[in-house]
């Protein structure tokens, strides 16, 4: 009985995570036969899960729609990944730590006997990695303004604030009027929340910081547009204008590339900055513990370097070159 109770919720599981599923598909991936599946349905049925027959050759079995359902339980698996998630999940919004930790006692105090164990031994430590360089928390607010922007599509007005997170004022150098953009993917990449838009004003993609954002949102709907090439990892991974700053190294150092900015942004390690200096050629600013650290990374793109700065990370270049010139084959 124990062990059909349990495959019933792994069965309301996968039924959960997918629109629809076929009998087979099913059966294979619980491990029984179809008849077994049919009778596992029937007993969810019994417990008042809408489960619904869709018939025909792509047919299957569906959580029926405009039904409340029970309360949904994880199995084993779901509870070990959401805890895991939850303690390894990046700081990146404001509170989201507390609200992580306070969420994973939760979970723990529904969990049956066994499961907690196992939950104790999964007890863990994270530690930052030298080369993760996530932007500054986000507020929540802020971010679910821009969530909700982006599933609803409705029209943002945003204000560009500083990397310090202030807001520009009218009479400020710097200071731009707010934008009206139509808001439709918001992505996070190598520690940092991007919104990709289309500015009106422009009538350009553009890719946001999400930090460096004040939203409001309002009410105004636009249609889905076609992004540059259809892949919106692509756009932002190789967009060299995304509001990125210098990370603060104990070292950082530029070069002028022979390469396209495009190319030197999909590569460039976080905390780093491209910027655009014609179709052939960019500047990139990065940093490291070393000069010999920045060298290192320069190497690595195997193009010509030109314009280095400050005069430490050229010696550093010398040396390594000198180094690398005196390895004897074997």
């Amino acid at each position: 009985m124990a062990h059909t109770s349990r495959r019933a919720l792994r069965l309301l599981s996968l039924l959960a995570a997918r629109r629809q599923w076929s009998l087979h598909e099913l059966a294979e991936r619980l491990g029984v036969s179809e008849r077994t599946v049919r009778r596992d349905v029937e007993t969810l049925r019994q417990l008042d899960y809408p489960v619904t027959t869709v018939h025909g050759p792509d047919g299957g079995y569906r959580l029926g729609a405009d039904h409340t359902l029970p309360p949904l339980q994880f199995d084993d698996e779901q509870a070990l990944a959401v805890a895991v998630a939850l303690q390894t999940a990046p700081s990146t919004v404001f509170g989201l730590q507390d609200d992580a930790a306070r969420a994973l006692e939760t979970l723990k105090q529904v969990m049956p006997a066994k499961l907690q164990v196992a939950m104790e031994s999964l007890r863990l430590t994270r530690l930052q990695n030298y080369w993760e360089f996530p932007a500054p928390p986000i507020d929540s607010t802020a971010l679910s303004t821009v969530g909700g922007a982006v599933r609803h599509r409705h029209v943002l007005i945003v204000d560009t604030l500083r990397a310090d997170s202030s807001r520009r004022e009218p009479g400020d150098a710097d200071f731009s009027p707010a934008r009206r953009i139509e808001p439709h993917h918001l992505v996070v990449w190598a520690g940092r929340w991007y919104l990709v838009a289309y500015d009106l004003a422009d009538d350009t993609w553009q890719v946001h910081r999400v930090d460096r954002l004040h939203p409001r949102t309002t009410t105004l709907p636009f249609a889905a547009r076609e992004l540059p090439g259809d892949d919106v990892a692509q756009f932002v991974m190789t967009s060299h204008d995304r509001g990125d700053t210098p990370a603060t190294w104990q070292c950082t150092g530029t070069a002028r590339l022979n390469l396209p900015a495009h190319t030197v942004a999909r590569w460039a390690p976080g905390g780093s900055v491209v910027e655009h200096l014609d179709p052939d050629h960019c500047l990139l600013t990065l940093g490291a513990w070393s000069w010999a650290g920045i060298a290192g990374i320069l190497a690595t793109f195997d193009t010509d370097l030109t314009d280095l700065q400050p005069p430490e990370l050229i010696q550093a270049c010398r040396r390594l070159a000198h180094r690398w010139n005196t390895i004897e084959h074997t």
